[in-house]
């Protein structure tokens, strides 16, 4: 029952090239920076990545891919992160974006025994008719584009058929867990955190507090221990690093005036 793992390094000893993850955090927020390190170090490449945004501004995910070790990412904003981009559209990165919602849900299925749901969202779209674009061929052209899903009528209504996310394994960072694997997020960092975990058949956590069995309110749990099959405490220095994506979202008024 006591799940702690020693490092990072051992928690990820056993992933290998060309595994699939699934990856916590939104942004900067709830990024399981200390473990993707580790799999940088341990030089594992070819990786499939399930994750929001993959990564910005040399944080998390985007350690791995731009040093090339990233084939492939399901996600559903690449944002400002221009090597994202510039993979992308040069052919070097197969690339499934999706709606928000839907990838949330996909994972959660995936966690939940659910094969597969429908939705509205994408109904009328290249989401639910293909050719999305998943991989350019270098020059404009598209090598390989979205299939076309199953759309069906509920009492008037149409509905795409998406399948659920089932990964290798995943990756998520939380505010506190115990030796059982029980895991608590603080605000912002409870986004993809929680459906990741419930994704991987091996879900690792790295958690910023590691307390006794008992001392988390079961009623205070976000993810059961059933779903965590290693732990692995961060030291002080790792649980404060934290960086801060965008202080300001606007460049400051002039003197004597304010935005708009």
């Amino acid at each position: 029952m006591d799940k702690v793992v020693a490092t990072a390094l051992e928690a990820v000893a056993d992933v290998p090239d060309g595994a699939s993850l699934a990856v916590g955090g939104f942004g900067l927020s709830g990024v399981p920076n200390v473990l993707v390190a580790a799999l940088y170090e341990r030089g594992v490449t070819a990786l499939s990545v399930v994750s929001n945004n993959c990564g910005a501004m040399e944080s998390g995910l985007a350690v791995l891919l731009s040093a090339g070790r990233i084939a492939r990412v399901t996600g559903s904003y690449i944002g400002a992160n221009k090597e994202f981009a510039r993979q992308y559209l040069a052919g070097e990165l197969e690339v499934e974006l999706i709606p928000q919602g839907t990838l949330a849900e996909r994972l959660r299925a995936g966690g939940a025994g659910i094969p597969a749901f429908y939705t509205p969202a994408g109904v009328g779209t290249q989401v639910a008719d293909g050719g999305l674009p998943w991989r350019y061929d270098g020059e404009g052209g598209v090598a390989l584009a979205s299939p076309a899903k199953e759309v069906r009528e509920f009492d008037g209504v149409e509905y795409v058929l998406e399948r659920a996310i089932r990964t290798d394994f995943a990756l998520v960072r939380a505010a506190k867990g115990d030796r059982h694997g029980n895991l608590v997020f603080h605000r912002s960092a409870r986004n993809f955190n929680p459906l990741s975990a419930m994704a991987g058949r091996i879900t690792i956590a790295e958690v910023e507090e590691l307390v006794e069995p008992g001392a988390i309110d079961p009623d205070a749990v976000h993810v059961p221990g059933i779903f965590v099959q290693r732990v692995v405490a961060l030291t002080p220095e790792q649980a404060a690093d934290k960086t801060i994506e965008r202080r300001t979202v606007s460049a400051p008024a002039a003197k004597g005036t304010v935005n708009r």
